[in-house]
Order: structure tokens, then sequence, then C-alpha cells
């Protein structure tokens, strides 16, 4: 990095009492009572702690400093949830110990905000996911994976800050030596300008050849970054929705004033996802946050119309009804790849799930919204350059078994758990890809947020050509060097025989609990079955919805008594996709429930989430988090799974409900 800032030679005292996230409630509830723990009495720390569980999802309503007072109000240890309102900032808490895989999961930046908000100035873990630890830097929130730490804040001894960034890259580094990215920007982004593709030198992949394109020079960062740099880059499309704009809008208000000025706002899209069914989700009425939600949505509205942002409105069911077709409404991430990402194109959304768009063969990632923030009043988006891993899955697909069913497996795997793929590009290709339509090339892109990964890409082929034409009428050419080249290097190399992946499902709790669906040691029943968001509201997941409730209604079946079936369509042009198609009738004759476009129950934000501890869901959703989707356990399944447990009343394949047929009827 050129002339980095020099390292401070300040010392920070921390409060020595720490709190230990351990898999038991006790230490929690003896720390903030008052009482000090130490590590060895904390017991083992728990692992894949959330940001569903940091900030549990009707708390996003907040952008200000009431988040402060929500800490860790998910958080579960021991099937209990032992951290209530307040309870941080009243302790005074300042420093936080975990285990592996901290705050996985979403891209919110409420996570790391409440946190600081509480009075928390570091958190200690194994491992960090790499969405959650960026935004923790943006804010001037310290993270460190050094446990040598705990026993010198124990003893009251006073840290260099040169120790709390030790191990970083310099620009995560300078950042936090800023007080955080918006002041950084303010001081040393000035002047920016492309740094220019170098064709020359070794093999590179094609995510590196794409961010070599967009890399921009900075009077700190490199033109030409190596993996492990931090670096800026310029995207071709910046999305935010709902749950972000607002608190987008407050920090770049208070840093800018009446002055605020957007780069380049045509490529600037506003979506509202997360909505249009919040007077039916349980967690926001139960929590009186519905009035906060439309004030919140009105806050987008009025942002958008500011800046003259072109964007993209939830249907209510009366708009949808009387829709003719012209809207165009959505899952954001969806409709990035159905109406704006390209191959070869950079994208970057406030959402985890943005690599939805990598199946295209373009770089898309998440961010959080100091990310977003500053991308919009500098053009510029931060990422610290990561490594590839070359995923190859070799063979082809049993009928039957889906992407979902090969992530899910992905998911399952020991190197992988453990966080092998912890900020890496996880780059897609093989015999099993090659078949694969774009939709299901989304799966695996999209769930890259699940495997811990940077991002997914594929790259574009003749099916992505085919894509781009039908959907979206674009004749698309596909220019040579939007391959990865012979020999372009990667950290490692993962093989899967995906001839020999079966039907899976991911026990609650995490989508890394998966397990063959034949392996269920029991029956297990079900009372909801919902297949719809991102990951399995799109146009080839209806088609597998479709097949197995045709050939239930054909036969006269309905769903199973006691059981409740939501479908919920990904983008408006799913929804007409399946009345085109003829599918509709179906999905009424088994008894399901058709949802306008939304995130809805995969974000604990409309129909289709449990409302009770005693309820069991079997889903198509991306994850599992404890609370995610309602207080009842979430199973994950691929859509024919989904489609064919709603009709059983259990979990059960679509093959396994063939031959119980066949059996009954013979």
């Amino acid at each position: 990095m050129p002339d980095a800032i020099p390292p401070s030679t300040e010392s920070l005292r921390f409060d020595p009492r720490i709190l230990y996230l351990a898999e038991l409630p006790d230490a929690a509830r003896q720390v903030l009572g008052g009482e000090v723990v130490t590590r060895a009495e904390a017991g083992r720390l728990r692992d894949d702690v959330s940001t569903d569980e940091i900030t549990p999802l009707p708390i996003l309503t907040h952008f200000d400093a009431a988040l402060g007072r929500y800490p860790y109000t998910g958080f579960t240890a021991g099937g209990e949830q032992p951290i209530g309102p307040d309870a941080i900032r009243r302790s005074g808490i300042e420093v936080v110990v975990a285990g592996r895989r901290y705050g996985k999961g979403s891209s919110r930046e409420h996570g790391p905000a409440a946190e600081k908000l509480a009075g928390v100035r570091l958190v200690i873990a194994e491992s960090f996911e790499r969405i959650y630890r960026q935004n923790a830097d943006n804010i001037g929130l310290f993270t460190s994976t050094d446990f040598g730490l705990v026993d010198r804040i124990a003893r009251g001894e006073a840290i260099p800050v040169g120790d709390l960034v030790a191990g970083r890259d310099a620009l995560a580094a300078a950042i936090l030596q800023s007080g955080g990215l918006l002041a950084f920007g303010q001081r040393f982004m000035r002047n920016i300008e492309p740094a220019g593709d170098v064709a020359d030198g070794p093999p590179r992949t094609l995510f590196e050849k794409i961010v070599a394109r967009h890399a921009l020079a900075t009077e700190l960062t490199s033109a030409h970054p190596a993996p492990g740099d931090g670096a800026f880059v310029r995207a071709d499309w910046r999305f935010i929705h709902e749950y972000y704009t607002g608190m987008a809008a407050h920090m770049l208000g208070a840093t800018f004033g009446d002055g605020l000025a957007l780069r380049d706002p045509a490529s600037i899209v506003v979506f509202e996802d997360h909505t249009s069914y919040v007077e039916e989700s349980p967690a926001h009425v139960r929590g009186g946050l519905v009035a906060n939600v439309h004030r919140m949505v009105e806050a987008q509205r009025e942002f958008a119309a500011r800046h003259g942002l072109r964007g993209h409105r939830t249907l209510t069911e009366q708009e949808a009804a009387a829709d003719d077709g012209s809207n165009r409404a959505g899952i954001s991430h969806a409709m990035m790849a159905e109406h704006y990402a390209l191959p070869g194109q950079l994208v970057v959304g406030t959402d985890s799930h943005t690599p939805h768009s990598g199946a295209l063969g373009c770089v898309a990632f998440g961010v959080g919204t100091t990310d977003m923030a500053n991308a919009f009043v500098t053009g510029a988006v931060r990422l610290t350059v990561p490594e590839s891993l070359l995923v190859l899955l070799d063979g082809q697909l049993q009928p039957g078994v889906t992407a979902k069913d090969v992530v899910l497996h992905l998911l399952a795997l020991p190197a992988l758990k453990a966080g092998a793929g912890l900020g890496k590009v996880f780059e897609f290709a093989g015999e099993a890809v090659a078949r694969m339509s774009t939709d299901e090339r989304a799966t695996l892109t999209n769930m890259t947020a699940e495997l811990g990964g940077f991002t997914g890409i594929v790259a574009p082929d003749a099916e992505t050509q085919r894509f781009l034409r039908e959907r979206r009428g674009i004749e698309f050419e596909i220019e040579p060097w939007m391959c990865s080249d012979e020999g372009a290097r990667r950290a490692d190399t993962l093989r899967v025989d995906c001839a020999a992946v079966p039907a899976m499902v991911a026990a609650p709790g995490d989508p890394g609990n998966g397990l063959p669906l034949a392996a269920l040691a029991a029956p297990v029943r079900i009372d909801i079955a919902y297949g719809g968001s991102c990951t399995a509201g799109k146009r080839e997941d209806f088609d597998h919805y479709h097949a197995v409730l045709r050939w239930a209604a054909d036969r006269g079946l309905r769903v199973a008594p006691g059981v409740e079936l939501f479908l919920q369509f990904g983008t408006t042009a799913v929804r007409d996709h399946c009345i085109a198609a003829g599918y509709m009738d179906a999905f009424e004759k088994v008894g399901a429930r058709m949802l306008q476009p939304s995130c809805g129950a995969c974000g604990n934000c409309g129909p289709g989430g449990s409302v009770s501890k005693s309820q069991v869901t079997v889903s198509a959703i991306n994850r599992n988090f404890p609370g995610r989707g309602g207080p009842g356990q979430v199973w994950l399944a691929s859509p024919p799974t989904v489609a064919a447990s709603a009709i059983a009343g259990e979990l059960l394949s679509f093959d396994a409900l063939r031959n119980r047929e066949s059996a009954l009827v013979g």
C-alpha cells in the first residue's frame, strides 16, 4: 500500500470483565450479573454466532442509537436466550469473546453497530465471517483472532492499537486507525482513478480479471493488489434495500449534510423486497414494529426521490391482482440477475446473497451499510482481495437431485464446516455445472454466503447466452477473456462426484447440519412447508414445485391435514411464467397459498414462518439459524422435497412419495 498511515502508538485499556458467548448460558448470566468469569470457567465457546442472533430481524427497523439496546438478544445457548434488551449497555461490557465463524449470515451492519452503540469496543473470536468483520472495521469496532489478548485484558493491561490490528491488511488497519470508513474516505479518497487492466503477467482466474478491469487507484491503495491486500474497485451496479437505506441516509446526512451528492446515480438501484407482508409477520406484529417498517420504507422512498434513483417498489396483494405485467418487482439480488447484471461486470449490494448474479459470470458480492454509503459518494467499493477455491462438480446429478442438494452436501463437508472456504471465491466448474441451467447455477452462487465465501462465480457459456436471450432479450457476445486461464492459481481444488449426491436436508440450527434425506433415523412430522426466497423462488424452482404438485393434484392428493404450504414467487417475472405455463391450477388444487414476490418467511418477515417453538418447518430457503423463520424448528431442503413433504405431512423426497403412493394403490 503506498504511503500507508504510520502505525498508531496509542494504547487502549478495556474493562477486565469479559463476556464469553459460550455453549451454556451461565457464563453470560454471571458476567451480566456483575461477576468476573475466566476463560476456563466459561467452558466451550459457541461457534457460528450469526448476525440473526446478534441483532434479530425485528431490531433492524432501528438504524440509530436505539440499536444499542439490543445486541445479542437473539443469542442462543443451551436452548435459552440469556441476554435481554439493555443488558450489555447496563453491564459496561467492552470485550466479547466467541468461537469460530463469528457473524455468519446476513450482511446487516446493524450487528456490529448495536455492539458498538452498547459499549462493546473489541470482539475476539477464532474466526470471523468476511462481511461482519468488514462492517466492524468500517465503524471502528476492533476485532481480533488473537486469544492472547484475553488474559492481557483480564489483567488490566493497556493494549497497543498495533496489537489490535496485528495480522490485518494495511487498508483495514488504516480504516480502523481513522475511526471508520467514512472518515477514512474523507481523508484519503479525494483522488480516485481507474487503475487500468494489466494484460501481461501470470495466468489469472476470471474473478481476478474482472477485478483488475474495475480496480481503482487511491492515495493509500495499490492499483494492482495481490490476494490479502485491501483495495477499492468501481462497481457497474450498486443496489440497496429498505432495511439498509435509512441507516445509509442517516450516516450520510450526518457526515455531509445538505451538500450530499451521489456519484453516478444512474448505476444505483433501490429495492423494496423485505416488507410487503409485514402486516402478516408475527415477529413484527407482536413487537409492535409494523409502523416502524412503514416509516423505514418511506425513508427509502424519500431518499430515492431526492437523488433521482431508479427503484422497484413492492406489490401489495391488491396491486398484484391488478398488475398487467408491466411492474417489475421482486427480491433484489434475483432482480439484478433478471434485469441488470451482465458477464464481466462487478455488482455490489447490501445483502449477503448478492453473489446470486455470479451465475452470469460477473463478480457480485455483498457489503454493509457504511461500505455502500461510502460507495454512494465516492463510487469506490472496498474489498480485501480473496483467494479462489475451484469447486469441480463432476459427473451427472441423479434425477430429482438439484443444485440445492449439492450446496447442502458441500455445507456438510468437514473442511468447509471448519471454515476452509471463509472469504474465498467459489469458482464452480465441471460437467455437472455445464449441464445446469442459469437458475440452478444461481443457487450455487447465491449460497456461497452460507459456505462462508466472498462470492461465487460460473464462467459464462452458451447457457448464459440462452438465459440472456430468452429472459432479457439480449444477444450477448462472450469475449475471449471471460474465462479463467489455464494454470491460474487457486488456494485449493475441491472435487465432488455429483452422481453420488443424494436428496439432502439440513437439520435445524445451521445450514451446515446436512445429511441425506434417506438417512433420517425416524419420520419427521412437519407443520409448515415453504417454497420461496431468492434461493428457491426462481423460474426453475417453480418448475420443480409444479412437477410434484401436478402429480399430486392429478391423483386427488392435497396438502396433508394440519400442514400449511406457502409458495412465494421470487420476482414478478417468475409469477408471470407460472401463470403463462398453467401452473396455478395445480397449486390451487393441492391447497397451496400463493404469495407475491418478497423475501417473506426467509427473513422472518411474512407468512410461512412459525409462531411457536413446537412447530416444524421444511423450507427451501438458504439458512436456518436459531430464530430464522420463527421460533420453531426449520429443516432446509430442495424445492421438490419441500413440495413432496407438504403432501406427505413429513420430510420425504418426491421419489419416496411416489413409491409410497404406488404401494397404497397396489
